[in-house]
């Protein structure tokens, strides 16, 4: 495993990089809503940087990039109109976030101004190829997404792992109590039923008859069929970070106070938290990082993250044993970016 961390605007570091040299980009760009008065969350990737991402990716290789719930199409439309073939959507789903309303009395008391964030979308996206999945696979290792190393485990109904989803939820009771039973087949079919007797054709075309079955059961709620992801903790923000000054909750929020109106945005919220050692403001956890880069990445490929921040993916993509290629504007987060991927370096040479 090997990374490369480099300083500088995305577009201008990638034009150092050649063309289909990257395997899989995975990244939490900008979200373009000025987050918390950040220069760099001043706008979405814009249609020229994603054009240098499809160059260096590889045919077929997969995009899956974070965006604001208020900002979201900007960031695919963009990554659209530079050339990438937009897949699906996958969202985070959290019970964690603030309510960030301005709220209002006397006679319009009850009334606000915003909803509780508790989402976040992900784009999956895919450079186009011209050939069949199969011959590109073969050829790159790219184009298709990997479903066995993916799959969600712990169910008796599915011991081979459940499809994975474009749901991922971080098992809060807010989160689960909103997913209902989904219990399937509440009684055994026996093979005699009208409805099970349907050998002649009908307007689907020839269809077999239903055999026998027991009922499926599901032993919780709906929602733990999903990849399941808790926000950051304050101990994996600083992992590596030992020798590094703690940040006050005041300069890890930029002096706001929790509820005002600067706070109104999805970003706020996503695992701050005062002393911490690791300020940025919106670091992702590592298990969702490690998914999301298993995903799409083939065995002992590059992962690249073109607005790296304080090295999430990084991480992820060191402990799952892929190249990273990491990208940052602000040197002072490239440099716990390197104190945490080398954290996750140490500790994988440790297990291996």
């Amino acid at each position: 495993m090997t990374y490369q961390l480099h300083v500088g605007r995305c577009e201008d570091v990638l034009k150092t990089l050649p063309d289909n040299s990257v395997d899989a980009i995975v990244t939490d760009p900008p979200y373009g809503l000025s987050f918390m008065n950040h220069k760099w969350d001043y706008d979405v990737p814009t249609v020229e940087q994603w054009q240098e991402c499809l160059r260096v990716l590889k045919p077929g290789g997969h995009l899956l990039a974070f965006g604001g719930s208020r900002t979201y199409h900007r960031l695919v439309v963009n990554a659209e109109d530079a050339g990438f073939e937009i897949r699906d959507q996958i969202l985070w789903i959290y019970g964690s976030g603030f309510p960030k309303s301005h709220n209002l009395d006397g006679e319009f008391d009850g009334w606000g101004t915003a909803l509780k964030p508790a989402h976040e979308p992900i784009v999956m996206a895919r450079k186009p190829f011209k050939q069949t999945v199969q011959a590109n696979m073969a050829e790159h290792g790219t184009g298709a997404i990997n479903i066995e190393t993916s799959r969600i485990y712990g169910h008796e109904q599915s011991q081979e792992g459940r499809w994975p989803a474009n749901i991922i939820h971080d098992g809060s009771d807010a989160v689960v109590s909103a997913f209902p039973d989904a219990k399937g087949q509440q009684g055994a079919l026996t093979g005699n039923e009208p409805s099970s007797k349907m050998g002649a054709a009908n307007c689907y075309g020839q269809m077999d008859r239903r055999h026998e079955s027991t009922p499926r059961i599901d032993s919780s709620k709906s929602a733990a069929r999903f990849f399941y992801c808790a926000k950051v903790t304050k101990k994996e923000r600083d992992d590596g970070l030992e020798r590094f000054i703690s940040a006050s909750a005041s300069e890890m929020t930029g002096g706001r106070k929790e509820g005002s109106a600067g706070m109104n945005d999805p970003r706020a919220g996503a695992g701050r938290t005062g002393g911490a050692k690791n300020n940025h403001p919106t670091v992702k956890p590592i298990s969702l990082m490690k998914y999301l880069c298993r995903l799409i990445t083939p065995a002992g490929g590059t992962v690249l993250d073109p607005w790296m921040g304080s090295g999430s993916t990084g991480r992820a993509a060191i402990e799952e044993g892929f190249n990273f290629i990491g990208i940052d504007l602000n040197p002072d987060y490239v440099t716990i970016a390197s104190a945490r991927i080398g954290h996750s370096l140490k500790k994988s040479s440790e297990a291996a």
